[in-house]
C-alpha cells in the first residue's frame, strides 16, 4: 500500500513538470514571434468569402426558391448588410476590396482588366494582406483573382499573400481551367503560387478551391499568428457548369439557365458549410469573423436575378451595385439582426486592418472607413455618402462636336443646324393651301421639334421674314408645356453642361438678334394689312415681343457699361459637370446617375423558358415620357423611400441634384488618369506552353501612359468587319437559346 502510494506521487510530480515545460515552451514561442499571448488572443481569424456575379436575389433569405441553408443561418445568426454597396463589374470591386480606394484613385474607372492588358493594382499602393501581414497574420489567397499578371509584381504573392493558389484571369472553365481571351486565345489558366498547377483537370473548381481552404485551416496552428483566408470563388460566374447532382433539386424551374444557375449557389452553400465546419473542427471558430459577399450584382440573361431591384450587372442601378452581404461571428455583440447602415466595399480595408490591431494611419488616402462599430454594436455608420464611378471615358455616342459645329443625330434633334430648311410634313403643306388663297413659301430654320406654320406658302422674298417672325412669336402665343414638365438638363444640361442660348426665337447661323428685333415693327405692319382676320393674335405677339426686345435691350445695355464691347449673346457660367459622363454617387438617402448608367429595366424572375416574352415586356419602360427623353442623362432617387427605383425625382428636386453634381465635380478633381494600355500580343498563351502567365519585363512598368485609342485604320477594319452586326446576332442567339431550351 505504501509503495502504491510513493508511484502515485511520482506520477503526478511527473505530470506537474510536464505540464509547466510545455507553458514554458508556449512562452518562449511567444518571446520567439515577438507576439504577446494576449495580442495573439485578441487578433481574429478573418475569413472573407468573395462570391462572383450573385443577385440581390439569388439567395435563401431573399427567395425561398433558392436553397442555401448553410448560408440562411450563418446570416441569421450574425448580421445581415442591407445596405451594402460593390462596384457594377468584377475587377473595380476587388480592386476597392484590396486597396481600399475608389476606381478614381488607382486607375481602374473604365473597364475590367483583360487577360492580354499589361494592367495590374498600383505597385505603390498598398494592400489589406500586406498591412495585416504587418500586423502579424498569415495571409492566403483561393480562387479568383483577375487584378492583372502581366509581370510578377502584379501577382497575389508579390500583393501581401503568402500563399496563392487559383486563377489569375476573370473567367475560366470550372473543370479544364481554359480561359479564352477571344478566337484561339485560350490557355490554362490554374497556379499553386508562381507556378502553374497542372494535373488538376477534371475537379471541380468550387470544390478544389474549398478543399484547399480546408488544407490551410487544418495546417495552421492555433499557438501560431492569426488567420487571414481570401477564398474568393469563381462561382457562380458563367460558364453554367454545375455538378449534375446539384441540379436535381431545381427540376421544377422551366428555365434552363435559372436551374443551372441556382444549382451553382447550392455549390456554393457547401463549399461555406464545409469552410464553418472546419474552422469548429480545428479549433478556430471562437476566435473567428466570417464575411460573405459578393462582388457585383447578376445578369439575369445568364440566370442570375435581381429582383426587385432595376438593372443587372455592368449598371449603375441597384442591381447592379447593392450587394448580398453578411458578417457571421461570435465575437459580434449584437447578433441576429439586420443592419440598414450605408456601407460600402471599400469599408473592409480599415475595417479589418483596426480590427486586427493593424495600423491604419499608413494607409493614406483610404476612400473606406472603420465600420466594425456598426457591424458589431449597431452605432450608426460613420459613411455618408458613395462614390459609385466616374467613368470618363464613357460617354453618350451622339454627343454634339461643339470643335467642327457639326452636331450629331442627337444634336440635330435637340438644336438647329446651319442651313436647314423645312420642307416636312407635307400632307400639312396641302392643308394649308386649301385653307389660305394666298401663296407664299418659307424656308425655316428648324427648331427642337418641328412646328405647324399657318403662313401662306407662296415664295415671295419679301414675305421670308414673316416667318422668322412666327417661328420666334408662335411658341409664346402658346404657352410651351416642355418648359414646366420637363427640366433643362435631360436634353441638354444647360444648367449644368452645355449652357443654351436664351433669346426670343431660334438664333440665326450669325446670331444677329439685335437686327431681327429692328425688323419686328414692320414686320407686324404688313401682317395686320394682309390678315385683318388675326387681330387678337396680333397684339398678344406685339406686346410678348415688345417684353423680349426690352430685356435684350437691358442685357446688352448692362454689359456696355462694363467697358468691354456689346456682345451678341450674353455670356453662360462656367459649366458645373458634363452630365454625359457615366457617373453615379449615393449622398444619404439620394443617388444621382449622369450619362449612361445601363440597361436599367425591372427585369423579373425567369419563369418562362422564351425570350423575349410577355413578362419581358411587363417591366420595359413603355411610357411616352421615356421616348421623349431617348437622350436623358440625369437620374435623381430617393434610394430610402424608393430602393427600387422607381420615381426619377430630377424634375423636382434641382437643389439636390445641384449639390450631387458639386460633389461629383470635386471627387472629379481627385481622379487620376484612366489607365487602359492595348492589348499585348506577347501575352498570347500558345507563347508560353499553352498557359496564361506573365509575360513582361519588370522594367516594362508605366510603358503606356494613359488611355490606348485606335488610330483611324483600325476604325476603318472595324467598320469593314461590322463587329457590333456580330454582337447583336451573338446576343440574340445567346439569349433565344438560353431560354428556349426549358423542359
Amino acid at each position: 500500500m505504501q509503495a502504491a502510494v510513493t508511484v502515485l506521487i511520482v506520477l503526478l510530480s511527473l505530470d506537474f513538470l510536464s505540464a509547466q515545460s510545455q507553458s514554458d515552451l508556449r512562452n518562449s514561442s511567444n518571446v520567439q514571434t515577438g507576439e504577446t499571448g494576449q495580442k495573439t488572443k485578441n487578433q481574429p481569424h478573418i475569413i472573407f468569402i468573395l462570391i462572383d456575379d450573385q443577385g440581390y436575389n439569388d439567395i435563401g433569405y431573399h427567395n425561398p426558391t433558392i436553397k442555401t441553408p448553410t448560408l440562411d443561418k450563418l446570416a441569421a445568426e450574425g448580421v445581415i448588410l442591407e445596405n451594402y454597396y460593390v462596384q457594377p463589374i468584377c475587377t473595380p470591386s476587388r480592386s476597392q476590396l484590396i486597396t481600399g480606394r475608389y476606381q478614381i484613385h488607382t486607375g481602374l474607372q473604365h473597364s475590367i482588366i483583360r487577360p492580354r492588358q499589361p494592367s495590374c493594382l498600383p505597385s505603390h499602393m498598398d494592400t489589406l494582406p500586406e498591412r495585416l501581414r504587418e500586423a502579424g497574420y498569415s495571409t492566403h489567397m483561393v480562387g479568383k483573382w483577375h487584378l492583372g499578371f502581366y509581370r510578377k509584381a502584379c501577382l497575389p504573392t508579390r500583393k501581401g499573400f503568402d500563399t496563392f493558389f487559383g486563377s489569375l484571369t476573370g473567367s475560366v472553365d470550372y473543370y479544364s481551367y481554359r480561359s479564352c481571351d477571344g478566337p484561339g486565345l485560350c490557355g490554362y489558366d490554374l497556379h499553386d503560387n508562381e507556378r502553374v498547377a497542372w494535373g488538376q483537370k477534371g475537379k471541380y473548381s468550387t470544390m478544389l478551391f474549398t478543399q484547399r481552404a480546408r488544407k490551410i485551416l487544418e495546417s495552421h496552428n492555433l499557438t501560431d499568428r492569426p488567420l487571414f483566408l481570401l477564398l474568393s470563388l469563381q462561382a457562380v460566374h458563367t460558364p453554367l457548369q454545375p455538378p449534375k447532382s446539384y441540379i436535381y433539386p431545381y427540376r421544377d424551374m422551366a428555365n434552363v439557365a435559372r436551374r443551372k444557375f441556382a444549382a451553382m449557389v447550392s455549390t456554393v452553400d457547401e463549399a461555406v458549410r464545409n469552410i464553418t465546419y472546419a474552422l469548429r473542427k480545428y479549433g478556430h471558430y471562437r476566435n473567428s469573423v466570417i464575411i460573405y459577399s459578393t462582388d457585383n450584382g447578376a445578369q439575369p440573361f445568364t440566370g442570375g436575378s435581381n429582383w426587385p431591384l432595376r438593372g443587372r450587372k455592368g449598371t449603375y442601378w441597384e442591381g447592379g451595385i447593392r450587394g448580398v452581404a453578411f458578417v457571421h461571428s461570435p465575437l459580434l455583440k449584437r447578433r441576429r439582426r439586420v443592419s440598414k447602415a450605408l456601407l460600402h466595399i471599400t469599408d473592409w480595408f480599415p475595417t479589418l486592418v483596426g480590427l486586427a490591431g493593424g495600423n491604419i494611419s499608413q494607409s493614406q488616402g483610404l476612400d473606406g472607413f472603420d465600420v466594425w462599430p456598426t457591424i458589431s454594436e449597431g452605432k450608426e455608420s460613420p459613411r455618408k455618402e458613395i462614390l459609385h464611378n466616374i467613368d470618363p471615358l464613357h460617354k453618350y455616342l451622339t454627343e454634339t462636336k461643339s470643335s467642327d459645329n457639326k452636331p450629331t443625330k442627337k444634336a440635330a434633334a435637340v438644336s438647329p443646324t446651319k442651313g436647314a430648311t423645312f420642307k416636312k410634313p407635307k400632307k400639312q403643306k396641302k392643308v394649308v393651301k386649301q385653307k389660305l388663297n394666298k401663296k407664299s413659301g418659307f424656308k425655316l430654320k428648324a427648331t427642337k421639334k418641328p412646328q405647324i406654320f399657318t403662313q401662306p406658302a407662296t415664295k415671295s422674298k419679301k414675305s421670308k421674314p414673316v416667318s422668322k417672325l412666327k417661328q420666334r412669336s408662335g411658341p409664346k402665343s402658346k404657352p410651351a408645356p416642355e418648359s414646366k414638365t420637363k427640366p433643362q438638363f435631360q436634353h441638354q444640361p444647360i444648367l449644368y453642361n452645355k449652357p443654351k442660348i436664351q433669346s426670343s426665337g431660334t438664333p440665326s447661323a450669325s446670331g444677329a438678334f439685335n437686327h431681327k428685333s429692328k425688323r419686328t415693327t414692320s414686320q407686324n405692319h404688313n401682317l395686320s394689312q394682309s390678315r385683318p382676320a388675326q387681330n387678337k393674335s396680333k397684339k398678344q405677339l406685339k406686346e410678348q415681343f415688345k417684353l423680349k426686345s426690352k430685356q435684350m435691350f437691358l442685357q446688352n445695355q448692362n454689359i456696355s457699361q462694363s467697358g468691354s464691347p456689346t456682345p451678341r449673346l450674353q455670356p453662360a457660367p462656367p459649366p458645373l459637370w458634363d452630365t454625359s459622363v457615366q457617373a453615379a454617387i449615393r449622398v444619404g438617402d439620394w443617388k444621382l446617375l449622369t450619362g449612361d448608367p445601363g440597361h436599367g429595366d425591372w427585369v423579373p424572375l425567369q419563369m418562362f423558358p422564351t425570350l423575349p416574352g410577355r413578362w419581358w415586356n411587363l417591366e420595359r419602360s413603355s411610357a411616352p415620357r421615356y421616348k421623349a427623353s431617348a437622350h436623358k442623362n440625369v437620374w435623381l432617387f430617393n434610394i430610402t423611400s424608393d430602393p427600387f427605383e422607381r420615381q426619377d425625382l430630377a424634375d423636382q428636386r434641382l437643389d439636390v441634384v445641384q449639390q450631387l453634381l458639386a460633389r461629383l465635380a470635386y471627387y472629379n478633381q481627385t481622379a487620376v488618369p484612366v489607365y487602359f494600355p492595348p492589348d499585348d500580343p506577347r501575352a498570347n498563351p500558345s507563347r508560353h506552353g499553352e498557359t496564361w502567365v506573365p509575360w513582361a519585363d519588370e522594367e516594362e512598368e508605366g510603358k503606356y501612359q494613359g488611355v490606348y485609342k485606335k488610330g483611324k485604320n483600325a476604325k476603318k477594319k472595324r467598320k469593314k468587319k461590322c463587329q457590333l452586326c456580330k454582337l447583336k446576332s451573338f446576343f440574340l442567339k445567346l439569349n433565344t437559346g438560353m431560354m428556349s431550351n426549358g423542359i
